[in-house]
């Protein structure tokens, strides 16, 4: 392996696929836990030299658990097959569209949408269509009418639209706003127009408005011109700003806001109709962020930011100085007032790990809950040496109220060198998992997830 940390410890790639049924549980699985469990993640394939260090490379790979009945039915791990993938497991890549040249085994988050499973990634590739068992189908343009790229994240509203915030290095004067209605086809797309071409991973949405987040990370053709994988750097000359897009139609309104960078926001939501102000709750980096190293000058927090039309100014408020990271909420308060996020500790030294030379972003061994409207938090400590990824909330059923749930997250178990599927109720989260299914293998550190229950 080469010498980059996210090469070894709990990021190691593993190197082979894995198919495991009737799995072994501690505790007792909710019977009304029916559906898929599904992570997404770097996972290099035959890459061993340092330049492929950074986390953000790395051919996605999928983890997958099978709940039904109470059982922990199967476990799987598949590549996505790119053409590259393809070519070093010498199968035949299953075809389709490829924009701009790009292909990439998507490694990012994992969505469903319109009956399509889809692998998703960011600055160019198209998502991956994927089968429920994990296999590849192929790169997904929705039926033609995807005009560019797509990108890692997207927010579903209750009209079932999907939202989506294109950005590509080529387009260094616009990022792309993506609406792909119920029946799969791209239905709107709007060219923002901004400089630099700045990464956006992430954005928030409203009942009425896109968040958009225009912060100093931007394309620098000199790095790409070395050869550098990922050629996105701090760019002090680019000022900081969130925007409000209407999405009724109409130009975005910008807010300055002091130096900063936000991978994820936990959610934003209309605090008095589609002309008042906009509450948004994001991880913010405070300061220069260094996107080599993916660490802050300042300290990574919970902050709330109030946008407010009438003053043209963005009003900070930090919550929580504790370093925090993936936040995730119950999906069905998109857009509207949310009262709890769930987030994974990622650089708190008090809960060490295995490995001593984690990088200062890494994930840690806890999730923490977080009320909104009390201040109130709550913390799962998984245990000395332990990493917990994400924690994906599932309502207990689709009429169940906001936090009545589960958390359903992977955690590396040190006294077995393999991950556990841990099963947590949200509603008393320090109380003891409600489950541990235990995998046969080790899952590295990755990034996104998602619940699919049983259509």
């Amino acid at each position: 392996m080469g010498d980059s940390p996210y090469l070894r410890g709990p990021y190691a790639p593993v190197r082979e696929e894995i198919t495991a049924f009737d799995l072994p549980v501690t505790g007792r699985i909710p019977q009304e836990l029916d559906g898929s469990y599904l992570r997404n993640g770097p996972n290099p394939l035959g890459l061993e030299d340092a330049s492929y260090g950074h986390w953000f490379n790395g051919a996605g790979m999928l983890h997958g658990v099978r709940l039904r009945d109470g059982r922990a039915e199967w476990y799987r791990n598949r590549w996505v097959r790119s053409q590259q993938v393809a070519q070093q497991l010498g199968e035949k890549w299953p075809g389709g569209p490829v924009f701009d040249g790009l292909d990439f085994a998507a490694n990012t988050h994992i969505i469903r949408h319109a009956g399509k499973l889809l692998a998703t990634v960011e600055s160019g590739p198209l998502p991956y269509a994927m089968t429920p068992e994990l296999g590849t189908l192929g790169p997904c343009d929705f039926d033609g009418t995807l005009p560019g790229g797509f990108a890692a994240h997207t927010k579903l509203d209750k009209a079932g639209d999907l939202h989506a915030v294109a950005y590509y290095w080529a387009w260094p004067d616009h990022v792309q706003y993506l609406v792909v209605g119920p029946d799969g086809r791209v239905k709107t797309t709007v060219n923002v127009p901004v400089a630099d071409g700045p990464m956006m991973h992430d954005f928030a949405l409203t009942d009425s408005r896109v968040v958009l987040l225009d912060l100093p990370i931007t394309f620098d053709m000199d790095r790409a011109r070395t050869g550098d994988p990922i050629p996105y750097r701090w760019n002090a000359s680019h000022e900081p700003r969130i925007g409000l897009l209407p999405r009724a139609g109409g130009g975005v309104m910008w807010f300055p806001v002091e130096p900063c960078f936000v991978f994820h926001t936990v959610n934003a939501y209309d605090a008095d109709g589609p002309a008042g102000p906009v509450v948004l709750d994001v991880c913010r980096y405070d300061g220069v962020f260094d996107f080599a190293s993916l660490e802050g000058s300042g300290p990574l927090t919970v902050t709330r930011l109030t946008l407010d039309p009438a003053t043209g100014r963005a009003t900070r408020t930090d919550l929580d100085d504790r370093g925090q990271e993936f936040p995730r909420m119950d999906e069905r308060v998109t857009g509207l007032p949310h009262r709890y996020a769930y987030t994974a500790v990622i650089d708190d030294e008090s809960h060490p790990t295995a490995s001593g030379d984690l990088p200062d972003t890494a994930f840690r061994n806890a999730i923490i809950k977080r009320d909104f409207q009390t201040g109130a938090t709550e913390v799962h400590d998984f245990g000395r040496h332990a990493t917990a990824g994400e924690a994906v909330f599932v309502p207990a059923a689709p009429t169940s109220a906001e936090d009545d749930g589960y958390l359903l997250a992977y955690v590396h178990d040190p006294a077995r060198s393999a991950a556990d599927l841990v099963i947590l109720p949200a509603q008393d989260l320090a109380a003891e998992p409600l489950a541990r299914v235990h995998l046969p293998a080790r899952i590295p550190l990755g990034f996104h997830g998602a619940w699919l229950p049983t259509p």
